[in-house]
């Protein structure tokens, strides 16, 4: 009686509270821009859920609680969540999102509706192809390349860095203007552009969270090479094999010498809590681990969160962890994302670590035989199936070894 009661509880609390269907969103900046997305909210017996739209992608988001006429929306892996009121048609409040020192907080609004930006105009010059990005820096412009996909208006693409790709940007071009968008919980981000001619945008500016803005440029070349070797990493001299122990999501203490990781090939995970495209990273591995850890296939994940906090990093990582459904060992190092001494401090047989996700394979001697940086997820499309296949390669040649 007690369960039906609970059920019917809940039952009242949303059916009704707001408008199914489609919704238009807006984070706003300081400095006026706002970052648009969509998500779809639904409702299955009661229970209200978004699906959050990017493109090709949908984030289911099931956590929301009702108190009165407040929501509180919390993001399935990230330290993220809305606070929200309802109120004649829409919805505002803020998007909190945790960081290393303070939260960043910003308003929010949303309305019915399933268009991103307003496609006024013709569609101008069709971009879509691959061309050579190049973001404004402090000392040297930072290399990318950008791959589009437009129909009529409407665009859809990434951008690959040496460190990784951008995920999932959905927009429209219209006229000489281009502008995408995504959020994901981690990232929010806001590119716009100006479409000169064909082969060339300028005036392009990167809108990142609260405060955060790029400039930059591209121009179409369809040989467009990323920099793999910016993110490079490297056993340093003398060194052939790792030697490390950290503690599990359980306390519990794990080494890289311990017999479950003993004539294995094994995949090390560098990663944390705060990364989406550590989130793409954990959903690939996490489902290979459970199709070949019987052929002697071992992986481990090594946490670099934001803070010191044994407590907040458990239970940033659990979402991680039941998320994906992780089977292998998730270790907490214990060492910031931002120590300037995390690679000494945890790996100190190799080189500086750059890029979030990174891996490192080990063979079967418990000799490290290859690194993986700048991992290309999903939204890469072709990139994701290459990188999917030389990863399955690699370790198949490795399980051969004797």
């Amino acid at each position: 009686m007690r369960r039906l009661l609970v059920i019917a509880g809940i039952l009242l609390s949303f059916t009704g509270f707001a408008q199914q269907g489609w919704w238009k969103a807006e984070l706003q900046r300081a400095d006026g821009k706002k970052i648009v997305f969509n998500f779809e909210w639904k409702e299955n017996n009661g229970k209200p859920a978004w699906y959050i739209r990017n493109a090709a992608e949908r984030i289911a988001v099931t956590n929301i609680t009702r108190t009165g006429d407040s929501l509180v929306v919390q993001m399935p892996v990230f330290e993220s969540q809305f606070r929200l009121k309802y109120k004649k048609g829409l919805l505002q409040g803020v998007w909190i999102k945790a960081g290393s020192a303070k939260w960043q907080v910003m308003n929010f609004t949303a309305r019915p509706g399933s268009d991103r930006f307003a496609a006024v105009g013709g569609p101008g010059n069709n971009i879509t192809g691959r061309w050579a990005a190049s973001f404004a820096a402090a000392h040297k412009p930072e290399q990318a390349v950008a791959e589009f996909v437009q129909k009529g208006t409407l665009i859809t693409g990434t951008f690959l860095t040496p460190t990784g790709d951008y995920r999932y940007l959905e927009g429209v071009v219209t006229g000489d203007s281009v502008q995408l968008s995504c959020f994901d919980g981690g990232h929010a981000f806001l590119f716009t552009a100006r479409v000169d001619t064909k082969t060339r945008l300028s005036r392009g500016v990167f809108y990142s969270g609260a405060a955060f803005k790029q400039e930059w440029t591209a121009v179409r070349d369809d040989k467009a090479a990323v920099q793999t070797d910016a993110a490079a990493m490297y056993l340093k001299k003398g060194e052939d094999r790792l030697n490390f122990t950290f503690t599990d999501l359980d306390g519990k203490k794990v080494s890289i010498n311990d017999s479950r990781f003993k004539n294995k090939v094994v995949v090390v995970q560098l990663m944390g809590s705060w990364c989406p495209n550590c989130m793409d990273e954990t959903a690939f591995l996490s489902d290979y681990y459970s199709k070949n850890r019987q052929r002697g296939v071992e992986i481990v994940a090594l946490a670099y969160e934001y803070t010191t906090d044994r407590a907040r990093s458990v239970k940033s990582l659990q979402k991680f962890r039941d998320r994906y459904k992780v089977e292998y060992p998730m270790l907490i190092t214990g060492v910031t994302v931002g120590d300037s001494l995390r690679t000494e401090k945890t790996l100190p047989q190799v080189t500086p670590i750059l890029s979030f996700p990174s891996s490192i394979i080990i063979d079967k001697k418990g000799k490290v035989r290859s690194f993986d940086t700048g991992f290309n997820g999903p939204a890469t499309g072709i990139h994701y199936t290459e990188y999917k296949k030389e990863f399955e390669a690699t370790i198949d040649a490795l399980l051969k070894e004797s």
